[in-house]
């Protein structure tokens, strides 16, 4: 029944209700209280229910009608309170309560997830990703653990690189440099019984990790190579040493990226850094530049001396060569000498005589009649010529010399004059 029904609660044999009824009969109640249309009475609610609930767990209800007991009289009538119904309402109420207090020991870990197990507040155990149930608050808790979730640490900044932390940021170098050095950490989480119980505050523990592995890093290292040459590598080393460090206190934490963010030196000083950035740049320009000159005059130098030294040993040994066939020939020749003087000598006068001819254009001519000399212009002669006559008249002297070698071999072979031809000839030739 609900409680829209205006009849609820009520029976056909209350007295009272009817002498209500009759009570309130006229012609403004027929419509209303004569209809039961008006609201229910708290004490007639409150009595249903104890009813209700006593019917549940066993008990008898009691019976308002005009023959039952305590329900005549024609005075107001009180509720009628039951010890048995009321605790009935207890137990079920009380069964409720139990088991929600029990559905709440009821816990959902996901797949990156794990769930650590506390009873009265000792460790007890680390349970898997699924749905999972313990002993309800306050005999066991539990605490959610992502092991995934990559967390980052920044020092040196928050949020941006503008936003900086002088006192985490400013480092020594090993120069005695001061340098403004912001990076930030990302580590992810292995035991999740060493997070919860081995750290107060994570975040804090990573950054003063990190921050204590930067300063000795930065403390053995120069600024140049700080600042330029060596940032992966200080990135590289600092994350082993933030572990070694993490690992000796059994904090759980696993790092996994060191990233270098900005690497400076301080406001204060940045003007006359970048001056001596600069007359360094500017020093190493021109050093190159220098090399650049060096490696293009340095080898032209050394082939023009390679080429020098090869063309002095090409002349010594040619020398060397000649001065032996000279003297092979002189030999030779004085052999010949030995032989026949007189042909010796008269050849080597003619090819002497020839040698002298073949190289001057104006010959003078000894009249033996009336010793006046005769002037033949014969390099007007032979430029008039042209080169047939010159190819001409040379042929005609070698033929001539040939000839003239041919007949008289032995008396130019001993003619000292035909050695001296022979010098002067090579000379020419040099």
């Amino acid at each position: 029944m609900s409680l829209n029904d205006p009849r609820w609660g009520g029976q056909s044999g209350d007295n009272d209700r009817d002498r209500d009824r009759d009570r309130n009969d006229g012609p403004r109640g027929e419509g209303n209280r004569g209809n039961n249309q008006g609201p229910p009475d708290l004490e007639e609610v409150w009595r249903d229910f104890n009813q209700r609930l006593s019917g549940m767990f066993g008990g008898k209800r009691q019976n308002r009608g005009a023959g039952g007991g305590g329900g005549g009289g024609n005075g107001p009538q009180l509720p009628n309170f039951s010890f048995k119904q009321f605790g009935g309402g207890l137990s079920a109420l009380a069964a409720l309560v139990v088991v929600v207090w029990a559905a709440s020991g009821l816990y959902t870990v996901d797949a990156n997830q794990r769930g650590v197990v506390l009873r009265l507040g000792e460790y007890i155990q680390t349970t898997e990703p699924g749905l999972r149930w313990r002993l309800p608050y306050p005999f066991e808790s539990h605490e959610i653990v992502d092991l995934t979730g990559v967390r980052t640490v920044e020092v040196g900044y928050r949020g941006s690189e503008r936003n900086k932390v002088l006192r985490e940021s400013l480092m020594l170098t090993d120069d005695e440099n001061i340098i403004n050095i912001q990076f930030a950490v990302q580590y992810v989480l292995n035991s999740p019984e060493n997070y919860i119980f081995n750290n107060r505050f994570p975040d804090e523990s990573v950054a003063q990790a990190a921050e204590t592995a930067m300063r000795e890093i930065v403390g053995k290292s120069r600024m140049d190579f700080v600042l330029y040459e060596g940032r992966e590598e200080i990135a590289s080393t600092a994350h082993e040493l933030m572990q070694r460090i993490l690992d000796r206190y059994q904090t759980g934490i696993q790092i996994s990226r060191v990233t270098m963010q900005n690497a400076q030196p301080p406001e204060q000083v940045q003007a006359a850094f970048d001056d001596a950035v600069k007359a360094g740049q500017d020093r190493e320009r021109q050093k190159n530049e220098g090399e650049a000159y060096a490696n293009d005059v340095i080898p032209r130098a050394r082939g023009t001396a390679s080429r020098l030294i090869e063309e002095a040993n090409a002349y010594r040994e040619r020398v060397v060569a000649n001065a032996e066939g000279e003297a092979s020939r002189f030999d030779q020749v004085f052999a010949e000498y030995r032989r026949a003087p007189e042909v010796t000598r008269q050849r080597m006068y003619l090819e002497t005589m020839q040698e002298v001819m073949s190289n001057t254009s104006k010959v003078m001519v000894d009249a033996k009649g009336n010793g006046n000399l005769l002037l033949l212009p014969l390099d007007k002669l032979m430029q008039q010529a042209g080169a047939s006559s010159k190819a001409a008249s040379a042929a005609s002297a070698e033929s001539q010399s040939a000839s003239a070698l041919g007949s008289n071999a032995p008396a130019l072979a001993s003619d000292p004059r035909n050695r001296d031809l022979m010098r002067s000839r090579e000379r020419g030739e040099r």
